[in-house]
């Protein structure tokens, strides 16, 4: 692997990258080939490949279990569980969301016709903040939509006092918080319901997949009507639904994960001590930590970039990914400045000012189990080099080369 001394050892300033394949924030984690293969033989003998087969009925027993939960309704993607939860819920109006957050949050709101109103968050946590919830409650406000960010809890309690208070729902985007604890409860536990996305860049993945999961009984049954087209038994529509199901392959590699869990937060958590070890030496960096106490899923590593750091985080980005490294601006600039919220709410952003610090301070850099020690090595030293850059002139390197 190419050694990293000096500002004119980075690609960025002609020289070869660093790393000769792209390194991915989320590739996917990959359980047992062998048992995988087991159960697809077993999916072709049966020929049941969708409509609730049996890999799908055991997935949803196991991850209820696993999660801490009664029931889990398992669904095709992540986006579509959300959907769902939020029709089962009858949610109407106005629904409290964060900003800070991927654009399927918000679009689950808006795909049906519910305006997603954005409360800004706490700049520690980077999850909702409460009081600023409080603030955005109308009369038309039916609901809150908590997301817990990086796998951190949200302030759960705070975030259910207010909703009752004002008689709202409050149901959660768990789509980062797969087997976390939030004060030693399995985060699922909390609100109507969570949210969980499978998609093939989370760190516990279907393929592509996600769930609801409750200890709500009648919601359940009401969502696994809807994610049926309605159907109860042949023939028989009982409630207006879509085509939410999960297919038996998605359940079989979700089995085969599920077994592996615990090797993956391992990596994981390999990865995030070695990242927390190295960048937290750095002035101007600081790695979001995990609380010891809690059980964490170490899915992200994200970073910080503090004023005292001589370059700017964008500067960064672009002097990783030219390196191979495709470090990402996780959820930046928000989904009030995407389209069409920012069309729709032009000075929303008045009201998030913590929203925009955090946005335009974060990167979240690749780890899981296709990265190893000495990448992260080399991506360190990728970062000590840009630290010591006012010393030796990054922005004069930026002006020969370009």
């Amino acid at each position: 692997m190419k050694q990293l001394k000096s500002l004119h050892d980075l690609a960025l300033f002609g020289a070869s990258p660093a790393f000769a394949e792209p390194l991915h924030v989320g590739r996917p984690n990959l359980g047992s080939r062998e048992a995988f293969l087991a159960y697809a033989n077993a999916i072709f003998d049966r020929r049941w490949l969708s409509n609730n087969g049996p890999l799908v009925q055991e997935f949803e027993r196991r991850l209820a279990e696993f999660l801490g939960v009664t029931h889990c309704v398992a669904m095709c993607n992540g986006t579509i569980a959300l959907e769902i939860a939020i029709r089962a819920l009858e949610l109407k109006g106005e629904v409290i969301v964060p900003s800070y957050t991927f654009i399927a949050t918000a679009h689950a709101l808006q795909w049906q016709e519910i305006t997603p109103v954005f409360a800004d968050i706490d700049l520690q946590t980077h999850n909702l903040d409460p009081e600023a919830v409080r603030r955005m409650i109308t009369p038309r406000t039916t609901g809150i939509l908590g997301v817990h960010l990086w796998g951190r809890g949200c302030p759960v309690i705070e975030l259910q006092a207010v909703a009752e208070e004002h008689e709202l729902k409050l149901l959660f985007d768990a789509s980062h918080a797969f087997g976390c604890t939030h004060d030693g409860v399995p985060i699922g536990a909390f609100g109507e319901c969570a949210v969980f996305s499978f998609h093939a860049t989370k760190f516990f993945n279907t393929f592509e997949g996600g769930a609801v999961i409750t200890d709500n009984e009648d919601l359940a049954v009401k969502m696994r009507l809807m994610k049926n087209f309605g159907f109860s038994g042949y023939d028989n529509v009982i409630y207006p639904g879509t085509n939410g199901k999960m297919t038996e392959m998605a359940a079989a590699m979700g089995l085969v994960n599920l077994d592996a869990v615990d090797e993956f937060v391992a990596v994981n958590r390999r990865n995030h001590v070695l990242y927390s070890q190295r960048l937290n030496a750095i002035e101007g960096l600081s790695v979001l930590a995990y609380d010891d106490c809690e059980q964490n899923n170490y899915q992200y590593v994200v970073v910080e970039v503090g004023e005292a750091f001589p370059v700017s985080r964008d500067e960064i980005v672009h002097a990783l990914q030219a390196e191979n490294v495709l470090a990402r601006r996780y959820f930046w600039p928000g989904c009030h400045n995407m389209l069409p919220y920012r069309a729709f709410y032009p000075h929303v952003g008045l009201l998030l000012p913590n929203t925009a610090t955090v946005a335009d301070r974060v990167i979240v850099l690749p780890t899981g189990a296709t990265v190893d020690e000495s990448q992260i090595e080399t991506i360190a030293d990728i970062f000590n080099i840009l630290s010591y850059s006012k010393k030796v002139g990054y922005q004069e390197c930026c002006r020969e080369f370009l």
